[in-house]
Order: C-alpha cells, then structure tokens, then sequence
C-alpha cells in the first residue's frame, strides 16, 4: 500500500476502530489483499468491543405520503457509517438507488478526509431513491427506526465516534419534514426505546455523492472484520423482521467519480 491510503492508517494508528476502517478504505483503494494486512484486521477487530445494535419492528409512521404516486422520490438519511446504510437499502424492494455521501455542510468540505475530522457539518449519509408505487417514505423511516441504526445513540453509532456519525433525516421538501417530525413523536410518545430518541431533522441541506472506493461497499466486502460485526447483522435483521421488505439481490450504484 503507497500514498494517502498509507498516511491515513499511520495518522489513525491509535484509533483501533478508525484504523480499522482506513485498513478497509485502503484495501478498496489499492486492491492490497496481503497477508499482513488481513492480519492486522484480525488484530484490530479481536481488540474492539462493543454492543451490537438491537433491531427491532417499530410501528410504522401514522402519518405517511398519500398513496397513488407514480414518479420517483428522494430521501436522505443518516445512520452511522453509510457502508451499512447503503448496504441495508440497496437490499429493499422499491428502492431504485441508494448512494452513500455527504449531508450538513458546504461543497468544498464534502471529501471523507475533511468529514472523518468531525468538524465539516457532514454526517456522513444515504441518499435513497425510490419508487413510491412500491415503498413510502414512511415504510423507508420504520425501516431506518427499526434496523438500519440505533437512533438514541448521540453522534456515535456503535463503535464509530463523532458527528459525522449522528442520527439525522434531511427532509427534501416540507412533507417530508412534517411525516419524520411526527413519526419521532410517534415513536417517543409510544416509548419505543428505552432510552431518548436523539434523531435530528435537518431540513434545507444538499447531499454530496462520497468518492468511489465507498460506494456498494458492502456488497463488495462482505468478508471485511467491520462490515461483519456491524453491518451484515442489520441486512440480517431486515431480512428476519421485514422478509417482505427484503430484495436477495442488492441494487448496486454505478462506480463513477463524485461530480462535486
């Protein structure tokens, strides 16, 4: 492994679960498979401990986008590390694509060196298109409450700390906003969670595409130490708690460059 991928991994060196994702991002980037690496991983991931997130089946939104729909919408939405993101709704039938990237801040900050500092207002985000005659933006956020993240955990998911990593839902226009805001009150008022709901709705902001080497990163490093102890359970719970919602064959992003 040469250059950026390399000064990373050093720059992270005390981080265990910050190196381990830069070992990940390095892997993508330079294609190394070398033993030491896989054996640095290994390492790593032994070394890290944490809970794992609890999915479960949350009543679905009262209120939702009126059915009869036929052309396709767009939601943004933040969970954590898009890679599981992603992975999760590339899975769900009606959803045409889904893009990792960035949400919060400017343009000129929407690279993931600049967004891994916490400081750009990106989190670090999911936009999803869908089909509506098929899937609702409602049915899309109980999917998002349910398994895809853990939305009492405050900018954190799991083992990845900062703000990058927060809980948040960025409305495309004003229905969007008043459905989400119900459906955390839905939910808060129903007591859902034992502990408080942190997500926050986030209205008025552009999603960035994230470069390349993160798209369907999932679905192309299913074997990666992170992706298994953090990612692979929540596509396993969809496909338990939400079979209907479950499509085998994930709906891959083209690999093209970020236009930003």
């Amino acid at each position: 492994m040469t250059g950026a991928p390399v000064t990373k991994l050093r720059a992270r060196a005390a981080q265990p679960v910050a190196l381990l994702k830069a070992l990940g991002r390095a892997v993508a980037v330079t294609g190394c498979g070398c033993i030491a690496v896989l054996l640095v991983l290994l390492f790593v991931n032994a070394a890290q401990t944490h809970a794992q997130e609890r999915p479960r089946v949350v009543a679905p939104p009262a209120l939702d986008e009126p059915a009869g729909r036929t052309q396709p919408e767009v939601a943004v939405l933040a969970g954590g590390c898009f890679w599981g993101v992603q992975g999760v709704y590339q899975h769900v039938p009606g959803v045409i694509n889904a893009v990792s990237g960035y949400t919060g801040g400017s343009k000129a900050n929407a690279l993931y060196d600049l967004v891994s500092t916490g400081r750009t207002g990106h989190a670090e985000s999911v936009q999803i298109t869908y089909d509506p005659r098929f899937i609702s933006y409602g049915t899309l956020l109980q999917l998002f409450f349910s398994v895809v993240h853990d939305p009492t955990e405050l900018d954190r998911q799991g083992p990845d700390e900062g703000s990058q990593y927060r809980s948040a839902i960025f409305p495309q226009n004003p229905e969007q906003t008043r459905i989400a805001t119900a459906y955390i009150a839905q939910l808060r008022d129903a007591h859902a969670f034992a502990a408080p709901i942190v997500t926050r709705i986030e209205p008025g902001h552009t999603f960035y595409p994230a470069e390349a080497y993160h798209q369907n990163y999932l679905a192309t490093h299913r074997g990666f130490p992170y992706i298994v102890n953090n990612d692979l359970p929540k596509l396993a719970a969809l496909q338990q708690l939400f079979p209907q919602r479950y499509r085998r064959t994930a709906l891959l992003v083209a690999q093209t460059s970020p236009s930003h």
